[in-house]
């Protein structure tokens, strides 16, 4: 589901510098008067040039001076040129507002909150928008080429960098458009929304807690499993034995010898000989016995060392 966001937000960004390019070139165009050039085709001192837009006209005098104004000039530009400029301002307005709608909906994005309005509501006014941005840029451009060459005065007209300039806004607005369309799509869709807890039943998007005392009784063993715990890893200790066990059955021979019971654990290398019953007969305890004896010596020389063997000794 980050990931998700990620790419959402990421999406919407581009989505919103495309709609922030496209209000900037739309003001400009409406706000600078370099729709179209307009000279006139007699020669001499009377020959005129200059450029207009729907709201002002400037002719050009000597030594690079302007003059603008509505009479400053014999041409007439056709009534369709302030309308098609009224319809790119209205076309302006609607990138203005495209461009608010944006970041409220990667705001709504980043904090997963209703702001202002709902996320569905938002797509859905920005795909409106859109819609209506690419209907002016086409009717702003048609209504200015209505404006042809005036022969009547001998004018002739070309077009300049606020109408070339409509044209890009159609394509960008269209683009902005196809934006929306895809945006409202996928808000309606389980997830899309993220002001929305979306549903997940796998819980794979949930916030998850780990437990280090679970105890996994899973095997992949096939003779027995073997336990462990979630943090550690490390087995459990279960009560019984643990090792292997070494057993010799007794038995009495015919001469005598006997072969003992022994249990040892794998690591011991000597077993204790079991305590012999008690003895009826009189016996005197050793006080010094031990089980080690330093080995002594006596004048450099090793003395044998004899180790009773029994607790008691008869005498």
């Amino acid at each position: 589901m980050a990931e998700s966001n990620k790419s959402k937000a990421l999406y919407s960004s581009g989505v919103a510098c495309l709609g922030f390019l496209a209000f900037a070139l739309a003001a400009a165009a409406v706000a600078l008067p370099l729709w179209g050039y307009f000279e006139s085709t007699s020669g001499g001192p009377g020959a005129e040039r200059g450029y207009f837009g729907p709201w002002t006209m400037c002719k050009e005098l000597l030594y690079g001076r302007t003059k603008c104004g509505e009479s400053v000039s014999r041409f007439r530009p056709h009534g369709a040129v302030k309308l098609a400029g009224y319809v790119a301002a209205l076309n302006s307005l609607c990138l203005a507002f495209f461009s608010i709608l944006s970041i409220i909906q990667l705001s709504m994005i980043v904090s997963k909150d209703k702001v202002v309005l709902k996320y569905t509501s938002a797509v859905t006014a920005k795909l409106g928008l859109a819609l209506l941005s690419t209907m002016f840029g086409i009717a702003a451009a048609g209504l200015f080429a209505l404006q042809t060459d005036d022969r009547a005065n001998d004018f002739i007209v070309k077009r300049g960098e606020s109408f070339y300039i409509q044209i890009v806004l159609i394509v960008l607005t269209f683009l902005l458009f196809i934006g929306a369309l895809y945006d409202m799509l996928f808000a309606r869709r389980a997830g899309g929304d993220p002001t929305v807890a979306s549903r997940d039943p796998s819980g794979n998007d949930a916030t998850t807690y780990n437990n280090p005392g679970f105890r996994d009784k899973r095997s992949t063993h096939p003779g027995g499993s073997v336990s462990v715990t979630d943090a550690s890893g490390k087995p459990y200790a279960h009560s019984g034995t643990n090792g292997s066990m070494a057993t010799l059955s007794t038995t009495l021979s015919s001469n005598g010898s006997t072969t003992g019971s022994i249990t040892r654990s794998p690591l011991r290398s000597s077993l204790k000989k079991p305590r012999p019953a008690a003895n009826n007969g009189l016996g005197i305890q050793n006080p010094g016995f031990s089980g080690t004896s330093p080995t002594l010596s006596r004048n450099g020389s090793t003395v044998k060392k004899v180790r009773i063997q029994t607790h008691s000794t008869a005498v």
